[in-house]
């Protein structure tokens, strides 16, 4: 806080002071010390005049008005008066000897209350000098009093008691007291309801211990007050509130309690302000602060918030302690005493008063003092000493203007500092003024006063020098006005808006509202305004075209408009109210015009004034004459974008386009990245016809048909044009119609109207634009409404929509069409079915035909089904309306099986069996032929070729039935399988012995429960192998295997033992597994089983290893017994699915098949003549000779021969001579002994050596039926064609087995035999191929056991 001036102790004497304010102005400060002398100061500390006294000042007071200050004073019955109008003293005689100690004005009326040190009292009328004393009211010195605001008076006595009397002195209440009263204050204690009576409440400080509260209404019941010990004397206390007070005490303790009686006692509030003590405490209510004074400092709280410390203040020059404190009604001066006598007061409120011009602002400082300085441009601030304390402050670019009353003074801000220019007065007293560099104008008196601000002799014209508006012919008043550098502008009370141009000193525009103008905001180029009219509504005025904007969201308590100074925000203005600054935008150009949108909210701090505007940052003004800057809520979105989160992000793309600032947007966006914002983004852009830049967020969207559309707008000329397609594609049709009426294509809104089936519309806007188009409008129109079900209104419409012209004669028969519907519709049956008759649109017939069915006009209707050959239909409604023979006509050409059965039906009833059935056939429903056939006609022969094409489950029960009556069961039996009735079946077969044929007709169909019946029914028979069968199919295997066990075995190949294998495979349980083993192996009967039966268990256990074991021992058994195709047949089985499964084959199984294989090529060899490779062969079998015991002599003799007849004469010697060995000799067939004996006798030992080939895994070359590569040891794979083995380049295999077989070979096998030696199978030659990579065929049994 600032100190505006002090009075030293030596005007006021040494010791204690007392001072009071001027009520209600404020503006003298009346002090008294011990000097004997009241000194009485302006608000400045000019001393302006003194009153003598003959002793000291006992008590003084000013009236309620401020006007007159009464005194009084030790040793002295006269009351002093000084007059603060003439600045004069009178002297009022009291007419009591003794000495006056008291003084107090009514605070409603002119009545001043005097006591005496005697008790006496005497009330004074001021206003009609009437004095009425009153002896004897206190036996002792009346020290303190209050009236109330029902000019009550209350008086305090040093003789410990009160007393409360009207205004004619007249006592009403006494009360003793239990010590001396204080300070005595009416007020209201706080109650739930208010009171009636107004201040009601007497509040007595006793003997500065305890507070007494004295209800008026409620005597017997006072209450009194006692606080803690530790806060020392009550020092002083003030009401404020709803019933609250506000106590201070000696020891530095603020207290706060309230008088409502369920809080009473409680304290709200407590802080020990001072530390060694307090003296005074003060409230002012219009600044709604508290403050206390104590040690040497001040200290200031908010009443809203008591905790908060608003301000302190240390006057360290005094250093013995402060006295009383006092502020001015309005706030703006606070005084404080010292107990040395000086005075001290300090500015805790300004009036706000400022101006600005462009970026420079001029505000009160002081009270007389004004500062101007320009934040913008970082211009020093200055202050300009003023004479006077101003109630208005103006500035324009190169002058200040400070002024009161009717008085202006006018200061120069040159470069040299401020110059005070001159005062003028006006001929009324000043209400606002405005300036541009050359003029200024002044209102008063509801005029403006343009005039020169600076006069230069031959310069100007006289009668430019000075104007006054409006004028003597305008009987409108001046509300408001404002000066810009071109234009004066103001408005009347009538509604009047004028421009007046300067330069050409003539009006240049008027505009008339409807009610008066109350305020004027100028844009800072003056081209837009702002104004409030007298409803306080706000508008937006565009003097080129007199078009006004009503500004939505515009509260009724806003007090200014500031337009944005920053060049590139040029539409932002706000309004401010005392609580709240609402952001506007003005868009000049918009789809739907100039417009102006709310952006936001912000709150204003307490108490300030906003003064300027500049890029989102408000300055304000505060009360204590300093300026702030406000960020504005909706500007706040300039931070670090990379550091926002997504919420903030989003947040500020929002307040970015509130403010159309599409550039910044587009930024925050790029952050963002979400195709919704982007949108938005494109919307505002589109809705302030930024074309290009929406292209560009078009394109950053990958949006190519918006882009397309916007780039074939891009050329348009017409604005109305161009907004009337952005409202359309924003769909605000309405508008885009009004635009594109107001456009140079009016044509466009009729077009859009059709397009969106605003028929109404389009019929309307075509009279105007195109009369030619309304019949096809029409017609279009008729088709909706026909469509929604209004046929009245459709056929008006078809009906106007009639040409009559050849051109248009599809459109024409379109109508006609609709005609004949909405007709027939419309009970204009006749008409319409004339007009569907005679057209050939055979869609008409039939949608016309409908209708008339829907309403049952059954013979209309199919007549008109029948004529556009809608045959179903029309035979359908026949049959409702009961004409069969038109129906019987119809048939040949009706694919609908329901109208076939409904004639069926019909030809049944009148007995016409044959018909009947064959319209039954034709509807599909084949059990009503069957049942025709066998009921009717006795035709079971046709009804069983019925059921059996068609499956028909009820067909087939009614062929059951008839066969069950002839007693042929076996037919009856597989009808009622073929019809489901399994369990009917079933019992019909057991009644009659039938049960093999119900068993083979139901086969692989049956439920678990049909076979277990079958089972059980076979268990009871004893037929163990059926029984067996169907135990095994409901997958109750044990009982299966029982059944199979149970069948006796024969030697051949045994169902039953093939069965009991099939179900142990299945079961997969190794008890039933273990049973069967030990069946085969005859541990059950004592006669073990064909080995075959064990292997083809292991086979379907899939136990391939116990399998190929079995395999081989098989295959043992069947060459022992010289079954070498069967041994062979079952080691290739056995071979193939060890391979499927990839199981290693083992090697005795793989050598056992080669040298069996081997035993087989010899025939297939000697039978194509090629002796050399039967010999080869031969000699590879009688090297394995003990593998034929039972052919070995034949085997040999074989060998012997074709090795003689290949040339091979040593091996056959050698064999040979093996036969000659007694074992064998006597075996030798005669045949061939005698020749035999020759070559042993006779040996020849030559022999060619055999042919080499490469080995296909080392290149090796080896002899060609050697199977075992020296050089790398690996077996080779054989030829299954010659039992040679394979070489690399000439591969192939088998496409049934697999097998390798040499290609070449195979290709001559095929020419003559198409079977393949090894699997038998039959092999096209066209199936085999040469195989360039046989690398997989030879890694592929790697690691055979």
């Amino acid at each position: 806080m600032k100190r505006v001036f002090q009075i030293t102790e030596k005007t006021n004497g040494t010791g204690a002071v007392k001072f009071e304010w001027q009520k209600t102005l404020g503006n003298y400060l009346a002090s008294s010390g011990t000097s004997n002398t009241v000194n009485l100061f302006d608000r400045h500390g000019e001393l302006v005049d003194e009153i003598n006294l003959p002793g000291i000042c006992n008590s003084l007071e000013w009236d309620k008005d401020g006007d007159t200050l009464a005194v009084v004073c030790e040793r002295s019955p006269v009351i002093f008066l000084w007059d603060a109008n003439s600045h004069k003293t009178s002297q009022l005689d009291s007419g009591f000897k003794d000495g006056l100690s008291f003084v107090r004005w009514s605070r409603i009326g002119p009545q001043l209350a005097v006591g005496t040190s005697k008790g006496n009292l005497l009330i004074y009328n001021h206003q009609t000098s009437r004095k009425v004393p009153i002896l004897g009211k206190h036996t002792r010195k009346i020290t303190c009093g209050a009236w109330n605001n029902k000019n009550l008076l209350c008086l305090g006595s040093e003789d410990k008691s009160i007393s409360i009397s009207n205004q004619e002195g007249d006592t009403i209440k006494q009360t003793p007291l239990r010590s001396e009263p204080h300070d005595i204050q009416f007020s209201e204690m706080k109650v739930d309801e208010r009171s009636p009576n107004g201040e009601n409440t007497v509040s007595i400080c006793c003997g500065h211990k305890t507070i007494f509260l004295y209800n008026l209404n409620d005597s017997d019941n006072p209450i009194e007050l006692a606080f803690q010990p530790r806060y020392g004397n009550v020092v002083g206390y003030k009401w404020y509130g709803d019933g609250y007070i506000m106590i201070g005490f000696s020891n530095g303790y603020l207290v706060v309690i309230s008088t409502h009686i369920s809080e009473i006692g409680q304290e709200l509030f407590q802080a020990r302000n001072h530390k060694n003590n307090l003296t005074s405490i003060a409230i002012s209510l219009s600044l709604n602060k508290a403050a206390s004074c104590g040690d040497n400092t001040i200290k200031i709280h908010d009443l809203s918030e008591l905790k908060e410390m608003y301000a302190i203040v240390e006057l360290e020059d005094e250093t013995k302690g402060l006295g009383k404190m006092a502020w001015t009604d309005d706030g703006q001066l606070l005084a404080v005493s010292s107990t040395r006598g000086s005075v001290h007061v300090y500015l805790t409120k300004l009036p706000v008063l400022g101006d600005t011009w462009g970026t420079r602002i001029a505000y009160l400082t002081s009270l007389l003092e004004v500062t101007v300085v320009n934040h913008v441009d970082q211009e020093p601030a200055f202050p300009i000493s003023i004479e006077v304390e101003p109630t208005f402050v103006a500035l324009g670019p190169y002058h200040l203007v400070v002024g009161m009353n009717n008085r202006a003074w006018f200061y120069v801000l040159g470069t040299k500092g401020p110059e005070k220019l001159k005062d003028r007065e006006y001929l009324g007293t000043i209400v606002s003024m405005s300036l541009n560099a050359d003029y200024v104008a002044v209102a008063f008196e509801n005029q403006v006063q343009l005039h020169l601000i600076e006069t230069e002799s031959g310069s100007t014209s006289e009668e430019r020098e000075t104007r006054l508006f409006p004028g003597k012919d305008n009987d409108g008043k001046v509300l408001c006005h404002c000066l810009t550098p071109e234009f004066l502008i103001f408005g009347t009370d009538t509604g009047e808006l004028y421009y007046f141009f300067i330069e050409d000193w003539q009006y240049v525009n008027e505009f008339r509202h409807v009610v008066g103008i109350r305020s004027l905001f100028p844009d800072p180029s003056g081209t837009r305004l702002v104004f409030i009219d007298d409803k306080s509504d706000g508008f937006v005025y565009n003097p080129v075209n007199d078009h006004t904007l009503e500004i939505p969201g515009f509260s009724a308590t806003i007090e200014g408009v500031i337009w944005e100074n920053w060049p590139y925000d040029k539409g932002v203005f706000i309004a401010y109210d005392d609580d709240n600054i609402y952001t506007y935008v003005y868009s000049r150009e918009t789809i739907k015009g100039p417009q102006v949108t709310l952006a936001g909210t912000t709150k204003l701090p307490y108490a300030q004034k906003p003064l300027l505007l500049y890029n989102g940052e408000v300055t304000c003004q505060t009360p204590s004459g300093k300026t702030t800057t406000l960020q504005l809520d909706t500007h706040n979105f300039h931070d670090k974008l990379q550091d926002l989160s997504m919420d903030e992000l989003k947040a500020s793309l929002k307040k970015s386009l509130a403010l159309k600032k599409l550039r910044e947007s587009w930024v925050i966006c790029h952050f963002i990245n979400k195709k919704e914002n982007w949108m938005e983004l494109a919307d505002t852009a589109l809705e302030q016809l930024e074309l290009e830049f929406a292209m560009r967020v078009y394109r950053q969207m990958g949006e190519a048909g918006m882009l397309l559309a916007l780039l074939n707008m891009l050329g348009t000329e017409d604005r109305n044009l161009l907004a009337g397609n952005l409202a359309l594609m924003k769909k605000d049709f309405n508008l885009a119609q009004e635009l594109f009426l107001a456009s140079s294509s009016p044509m466009m809104a009729l077009e859009m109207r059709r397009d969106l089936l605003h028929w109404d519309q389009a019929l309307k806007l075509a009279k105007n634009l195109a009369p030619d188009q309304i019949p096809f409008i029409s017609k279009e129109y008729a088709q909706q409404l026909e469509f929604t079900g209004d046929h009245s209104n459709a056929l008006i419409h078809f009906e106007k929509g009639v040409t009559k012209l050849p051109e248009h004669r599809d459109h024409d028969e379109s109508c006609a069409s609709g005609i004949a519907r909405t007709s027939i519709r419309c009970g204009d049956i006749r008409r319409g079915v004339q007009m569907a008759t005679k057209m050939p649109n055979r869609a008409l017939k039939k949608d016309c035909a409908a209708i008339l069915e829907s309403m049952k006009q059954y013979s209309d209707s199919a007549a008109l089904y029948e004529k556009g050959e809608f045959y179903d239909k029309a035979a359908s409604v026949y049959i409702k309306c009961k004409n069969w023979n038109k129906v019987g006509e119809l048939l040949p050409q009706v694919t609908s099986p329901k109208i076939h059965m409904q004639y069926a039906k019909a030809k049944e009833a009148d007995g016409r069996y044959k018909d009947a059935a064959k319209a039954y056939e034709n509807a599909k429903d084949f059990d009503n032929v069957i049942r025709i056939q066998l009921d009717h006609l006795h035709n079971p022969e046709e009804a069983v070729r019925i059921v059996r094409e068609t499956k028909s489950t009820e067909g087939a029960k009614m062929v059951a039935r008839f066969f069950q009556k002839l007693n042929d069961y076996s037919s009856a039996i597989q009808f009622l399988v073929m019809s489901k009735c399994n369990d009917e079946a079933f019992q019909l077969a057991q009644q009659h012995g039938q049960m093999e044929v119900y068993a083979e007709i139901i086969g692989d169909d049956a439920t678990q429960e049909d076979y277990q019946s079958i089972a059980l029914h076979f268990d009871n028979e004893k037929s163990h192998f059926l029984a067996g069968k169907f135990f095994l199919l409901c997958s109750q295997y044990k009982k299966a295997l029982q059944h199979f066990l149970r069948c006796p075995y024969t030697s051949e190949d045994s169902p039953a033992v093939e069965m009991a294998i099939e179900t142990v495979g299945q079961a997969n349980e190794d008890p039933l597994t273990h049973q069967l083993i030990d069946y085969l192996m005859g541990e059950t009967d004592g006669v073990p089983k064909d080995a075959k039966y064990l292997f083809r268990l292991y086979m379907a256990l899939k136990q391939h290893r116990e399998a190929a074991r079995t395999a081989i021992i098989i295959a043992r058994e069947e060459q022992n017994a010289g079954n070498y195709r069967n041994a062979h047949d079952v080691l290739y089985s056995m071979y193939t699915e060890l391979r499927s499964q990839k199981i290693k084959i083992p090697s005795e199984m793989a050598t056992n098949l080669m040298i069996l294989h081997s035993y087989i090529l010899v025939k297939i060899h000697v039978k194509r003549g090629d002796h050399m490779k039967g010999a080869r062969m031969l000699i590879r079998v009688a090297n394995n000779i003990s593998k034929f015991p039972s052919h070995i002599v034949p085997i040999l003799t074989s060998t012997v021969i074709e090795c003689h007849r290949s040339g091979l004469k040593n091996s056959s010697f050698s064999y040979a001579t093996m036969l000659m060995r007694p074992e064998y000799r006597n075996k030798i067939d005669l045949k061939y002994k005698r020749k035999i004996e020759a070559i042993v006798r006779r040996p020849d030992k030559t022999e060619e050596d055999e042919p080499t080939s490469p080995c296909p895994y080392c290149k090796f070359d080896l002899e060609t039926s050697e199977l075992v590569c020296p050089g790398c040891k690996n077996n080779i794979p054989y030829c299954v064609v010659t039992g040679q083995h394979m070489v690399k380049d000439d591969w192939s295999v088998c496409p049934q087995c697999n097998f390798p077989a040499l290609y070449s070979e195979f290709k001559r096998l095929l020419e003559s035999d198409d079977t393949c030696p090894m699997c038998s199978d039959t092999v096209k030659p066209g199936k085999v191929h040469k195989i360039e990579d046989p690398s997989i065929y030879l890694h592929a049994d790697k690691g055979e056991e």
